[in-house]
Formats: structure tokens, C-alpha cells, sequence
């Protein structure tokens, strides 16, 4: 019987965020501006005049072309005015508890969460089991999200059949949210890996060994544990769910409106899809309640928070234990301080470096793709977010066609100069025509986008750790930019399961 070749994926497009072509809006008003300059010694006949305007113009084209790390230069000095201004007005310094300033006019100290999470509010509501569901409120943007710690079987131990169906009923469940009336707007997934001493083991196990347990079995138990822990690694999986309080507005309505009607649909929606997750083989070990959501925030910042946590957390469940319930109060999320720095996260004992994926696999890949990524470290722990926005049918045809528009364009432009086709323009163009047959056919259109960080407690591995995830990224057909100038916000996105990381509009696909 012949075997049969293991399911592949690709196809993947970068959004253009160019305003014309591959220019910025910036960008482009640096090149209007060179090519009137290069009018005015024409127009004068000066060659006086072509002595300034020249080199202005020369200056003017470099700063909108030029590239630094992947960032044209123009946006490169923007981003560096804008740090330095927020290092001189110290408002990249964040500082909560004893030590926080407090408002002049007030009296307040301000929020307990740093940068762009400060606007966020944690909300308890009913989860209709007679628990309490931690609801986390964009004010600003108008989400709801709830927070569900997961289980995997994972992939690298099953056949290519078990993997590719795995992956296909992912796919049917974000499918089943490309629809024009769901009210589901973000769906994300993160991952953490987390280093493990086996301290935490060991307290459990000594806590759990009968009294009367042969010396030898003690022994014995006592030695694989003293091999084995230090070299173990903790993985922790959440799912996001957001919703969109504009596109719920009657259903909130019904439900009795504001907060309270919103926190009731976005309960209806997570009842919903149980079935939908089983399918994928994603099992919900809990929806997490105002405190959990609190310790996963905590513990991002403060790693060495998390085995007191897991000590407290087990003795909570204990008969007789009066002590503090699990989890975190939910004022207390947040560090006590953080420091953005120009390329690093300072947060309270811990670095964080934050990376973004910016080019997908360009060559078709397996199901497995994304494992090295989570390799387990031992001195450092890595986060992983994934954030999925589903469209609906009628912007998905709207993108796509503006898409397949515009590189036809681009296409008969070339030809009119005389300018040679590549390759990667040809195959660009093919798989934007692709993907809009596949829509017309029934398939989904989502927006994608994955962030990552590094995170040490001791900032002389953090280069290191930093050189491991990019070369594990690289084996991974990914290609991965440094989150420069704004790595508080790369942290929010790649380190805390809060469902951040794209943009709320889209210029292109």
C-alpha cells in the first residue's frame, strides 16, 4: 500500500501598508517634495540652485528608500524622536504599589498596568456554571475577552492523517466565525515555555508521599526526580476570545445592554463553541476567573513570582486552607515597575525582548512548522501569541479584489516601462488569485500575525537567548524583526494572552 505524502501548507501574504506602492504616506511626501526640488534648478536654470536642491533632494530620497532593519529610515528617526522623548519626559518609566507617583489633582495613584494595558479593565461575570468568569474591557477599542487555559495532544508524536485533520478542524473552527453577523472579532492563542528547576515537583511530591512508604521506592523516587527536574520545562496554553461590543450591539441590547449585556453574549458565544474546540482536538481545562486572568498577567511580569504562585495555588485546594485564594489579586496584575528601553523591556527582575513575524515560510511547510519555536530553555522562557481575526464574506471580497486590482496594476505599469517581472511579483500575484477563488468557493479569510519574546532574569543570557529564538526562527522558514522603540507594547502583545497584536485597520492583504 503506497503511503501517502504528509499535508502541506502554504500561501501566506504580508499586508501592504504602503500608502502608494510601497511607500508610506510620509514616504511618499518625502519624494513629491525631492522630485520639486529637482524642478527648481530647471525651472531657474541656476546652477547656484542645483548646488542646495540636489543634495536636499538626494537627502530627502534616501530618508523615504532607505531601509534600517527593515524599517524605512523616516520611520526609523520617528520612532527614535518619539523614544527619546518619552525617555525625557520619564514616561518610559512605569512605577505602581508604595513607590507611584500620585495625581497632583486627585490624589490617585495611577493604574496598576503599564503602556497601552493601562486603559484595560478586569470584570467578573456570571460564566452560567455557577463560576465566575474574568472578563478583560477595552474601553477604547470596545472588546470583551475571556480567557480559557487549554489542553494539546500536540503533533509531533502522531501520523501525517492525525496531524492534518487536527489542522482542518482548526480551520472549520475559525471558518465558522468568517461570517457577517458574528460578533466573535479576535481569536488568539498562547503559548509559554517555560524553564522548571523542579522545586515545585518537589514540593509536591513531598507532600503527597505516604508516611509509610518503603525506604528503597523513597530513595529511588528521590533520585529520578534530582536527574529529571532540573531539566524539565512547563508549558502553559490559553485561548482568547474577543468580542466586538459594535458588531453584538443588539444582542447586547437584548441581553439587558452595557457592560453586564455585553459580558452575557460573550458567555452565549464560549457555550457555543465547546464543541466546535473538542473537534480540534483543544480541550478547556478552565475559563479563567477575574484572579487567574490576573496571575497570567503577574506572572509575565514577574517570572520568579511564579512557583510561590503554584505552592499557594495547590495548598488553595488543600481541605482546611484559610489562607489566600488562587490566583492574584486583580490589582495587583501589573509589575511594580518596568522601564522600555530602546530594544528591551526592563520588568521588574526580568528582560524581555519582543519579535515580530514579518515573512511567513515562502516554500510550502508541514503541520509542525512552529515547534522549534518553543524549544524548551533552560535559563530562559519564551511566549508565543497567535492572533486570528476572521472576515466576514463581504470585506474578504472587498480586500481580495482590491488586492488582485492593484498587483494587475502594478503589472501593466512594469510592462509600459520596460521593467522585467520577477518571479516572487508572478507567484504573488498567483496566490492573491487563489485565495480569492478559494473564497468564492466557501473558504474562510483571516488576518494573521504571530509575536513572540524572550524573557531572562539575568541580563547577561539575554543576548544569548536572544540569537537561539532567532536561529530557531530561521529553521523555521520565519523571518523575524525586532519590535524596536516599542517593546512595551511587543511585550503586551507576545507575552500576555490579551489578545493583542494587529492593527485595527488594514491597508491591505
Amino acid at each position: 500500500m503506497a503511503q501517502m505524502e504528509p499535508a502541506s501548507y502554504g500561501g501566506w501574504q504580508s499586508e501592504k501598508s504602503g500608502w502608494f506602492g510601497q511607500l508610506s504616506g510620509p514616504g511618499f511626501a518625502l519624494i513629491a517634495v525631492a522630485s520639486l526640488l529637482l524642478l527648481v534648478p530647471v525651472n531657474l536654470g541656476s546652477w547656484s540652485a542645483a548646488l542646495v536642491c540636489v543634495p536636499v533632494s538626494a537627502v530627502l530620497a534616501l530618508l523615504a528608500l532607505g531601509r534600517v532593519m527593515g524599517l524605512t529610515a523616516d520611520e526609523w528617526i520617528r520612532l527614535a524622536v518619539r523614544h527619546q522623548i518619552a525617555v525625557a519626559t520619564h514616561k518610559n518609566v512605569f512605577m505602581s504599589g508604595a513607590f507611584a507617583p500620585r495625581n497632583e489633582r486627585t490624589g490617585e495613584q495611577p493604574m496598576d498596568l503599564p503602556g497601552t494595558l493601562a486603559r484595560l479593565r478586569i470584570l467578573e461575570a456570571p460564566d452560567g456554571l455557577g463560576g465566575r468568569l474574568g472578563v478583560v474591557h477595552d474601553p477604547v477599542a470596545g472588546t470583551y475577552t475571556a480567557i480559557a487555559r487549554v489542553t494539546y495532544p500536540g503533533m509531533a508524536l502522531i501520523d501525517t492523517d492525525q496531524q492534518a485533520a487536527r489542522v482542518g478542524a482548526w480551520a472549520a473552527f475559525l471558518r465558522t466565525y468568517c461570517t457577517e453577523d458574528s460578533p466573535v472579532s479576535r481569536i488568539s492563542v498562547h503559548q509559554r515555555c517555560l524553564p522548571d528547576d523542579g522545586a515545585a515537583l518537589a514540593s509536591w511530591t513531598a507532600r503527597h508521599i505516604s508516611p509509610g512508604a518503603p525506604a528503597v521506592a523513597v530513595t529511588a523516587l528521590t533520585e529520578v526526580m534530582e536527574g529529571a527536574g532540573p531539566s524539565a520545562s512547563a508549558r502553559e496554553t490559553y485561548l482568547s476570545v474577543t468580542l466586538a461590543a459594535s458588531r453584538a450591539r443588539l444582542a447586547i441590547k437584548g441581553a439587558g445592554g452595557g457592560q453586564v449585556g455585553a459580558a452575557a453574549v460573550l458567555v452565549r458565544e464560549l457555550h457555543a463553541m465547546h464543541q466546535a474546540l473538542s473537534s480540534a482536538s483543544l480541550q478547556v481545562t478552565e475559563w479563567l476567573a477575574p484572579r487567574g486572568v490576573a496571575q497570567t498577567i503577574r506572572t509575565a511580569y514577574d517570572p520568579e513570582a511564579q512557583l510561590a504562585l503554584a505552592t499557594r495555588n495547590a495548598s488553595a485546594g488543600t481541605p482546611g486552607w484559610d489562607g489566600l485564594p488562587s490566583g492574584v489579586d486583580t490589582a495587583l496584575a501589573g509589575p511594580a515597575a518596568a522601564e522600555t528601553n530602546w530594544g528591551v523591556y526592563r520588568h521588574d527582575g526580568a528582560w524581555t525582548v519582543s519579535y515580530q513575524v514579518r515573512t511567513w515560510p515562502q516554500s510550502e511547510v508541514y503541520a509542525t512548522v512552529l515547534q522549534p519555536l518553543l524549544r524548551p530553555r533552560r535559563n530562559a522562557r519564551r511566549s508565543m501569541s497567535l492572533v486570528y481575526e476572521p472576515l466576514g464574506p463581504r470585506r474578504a471580497r472587498s480586500e481580495l479584489a482590491r488586492e488582485t486590482t492593484k498587483r494587475h496594476a502594478a503589472r501593466k505599469l512594469r510592462a509600459k516601462t520596460g521593467r522585467d517581472e520577477s518571479e516572487d511579483e508572478r507567484r504573488a500575484e498567483m496566490v492573491a488569485r487563489s485565495q480569492d477563488a478559494a473564497r468564492a468557493a466557501g473558504q474562510g479569510v483571516v488576518r494573521m500575525t504571530a509575536v513572540l519574546a524572550v524573557t531572562v532574569t539575568d541580563p547577561e543570557e539575554l543576548e544569548t537567548a536572544c540569537a537561539e529564538i532567532q536561529a530557531d526562527a530561521a529553521a523555521s522558514g520565519l523571518e523575524l524583526r525586532r519590535i524596536w522603540g516599542a517593546q512595551d507594547s511587543g511585550f503586551a502583545a507576545a507575552a500576555l494572552p490579551l489578545g493583542q497584536g494587529l492593527p485595527d485597520r488594514r491597508m491591505g492583504f
